[in-house]
């Protein structure tokens, strides 16, 4: 592990982002000069903080646009994309950013002389899955390792943290609202992973600077069906409310109807998407493709997610997680 200041440039993709974010961290801490390719760098003057002077360097690009990544890569040791959409739309579609935009980042990678290449996927990747999501982030890993051999694919479960777009956003819909839904009955198992440890096993793999070409599934400790998670929410805002089960064809019609409403709380695509579990496979557990096979021992949602959620409690940090004020 580098702990003296190191001439290596490391550039991310999309690090701008939640996940980005503590991906320069984990960078950082271990010396690496940062370019931070995002479409918008005056809007992540947040990242500085997170190294030492001149450390971090935030430039202009967008993965729709060749000319640019291939400005953020030059010079580069390793360059990770991180670049993702939960909804497709406009300029901003599935094909564009994760089919497209992998393609493209992995050949400014190559045409950079980049030693690794690192694209972050998801778990249910499936060229043959019924979700465009999820189809598109399997011809995302393809194409990437087409232009770059070698290239490393990261594919996380549910990543969660102070952030993150699951927790807080079920969290606060429950301060409005008597019920919150379980799609398919709320079976689907997930296995939530710490966007800490994430981070850090990107970390570690650019310190091993080994192309090894392989993808890796990162989960938390505990699989977790979608029910246990929303039921955890509630008991650690304090908060009851009813956990009302939803056959998969009457979500199907009220995801036609939220999909088109500001914010699209809910999709089509994330309804397919959720007939399937989003957990670590047992044989990219054999073979040592996980955090622990990194050697990471992976974070529970229970010493962590309380210590965010908080604010979402009746009298915020005063409030218990029983609701019983402290």
């Amino acid at each position: 592990m580098l702990v003296q200041p190191s001439d290596r440039i490391i550039t991310i993709i999309g690090g701008s982002g939640f996940v980005g974010r503590h991906v320069v961290r984990a960078l950082a801490r271990r010396g690496y000069r940062i370019r931070v390719a995002c479409r918008r760098p005056d809007l992540a003057g947040h990242l500085q903080p997170l190294g030492n002077t001149g450390q971090i360097m935030n430039v202009q690009a967008n993965v729709r646009y060749p000319a640019s990544l291939a400005a953020a890569c030059e010079g580069a040791y390793a360059v990770i994309n991180l670049t993702g959409v939960l909804f497709s739309g406009g300029a901003q579609s599935f094909d564009a950013v994760h089919a497209f935009g992998a393609e493209a980042s992995a050949k400014a990678a190559k045409a950079a002389r980049a030693r690794m290449f690192i694209q972050m996927s998801a778990i249910g990747a499936d060229e043959k899955s019924s979700a465009e999501y999820a189809r598109s982030k399997a011809e995302g890993e393809r194409r990437a390792r087409a232009a770059f051999p070698g290239a490393i694919i990261i594919r996380p479960s549910i990543v969660f943290g102070p952030e993150d777009s699951f927790f807080n956003r079920f969290a606060a819909l429950s301060r409005f609202t008597p019920a919150l839904p379980l799609i398919g009955g709320g079976m689907t198992k997930f296995a939530p992973v710490f966007v800490g440890d994430v981070a850090e096993a990107i970390a570690r793999l650019i310190d091993r600077g080994e192309a090894d070409g392989k993808t890796y599934e990162l989960g938390g400790p505990e699989n977790l069906s979608f029910r246990a998670l929303m039921q955890f929410t509630l008991d650690t805002i304090g908060r009851t409310r009813l956990l009302v089960p939803v056959p998969w064809g009457i979500a199907k019609v009220q995801a036609l109807i939220l999909g088109m409403l500001p914010g699209r709380l809910l999709t089509t695509d994330q309804v397919e998407l959720l007939k399937t579990d989003n957990v670590v496979s047992e044989q990219a557990r054999r073979e040592g493709r996980t955090l622990e096979g990194l050697g990471i021992a992976a974070s529970g949602i229970e010493g962590i997610v309380p210590g965010y959620l908080y604010r979402f409690r009746k009298a915020g940090q005063f409030t218990a997680p029983s609701g019983i004020p402290e």
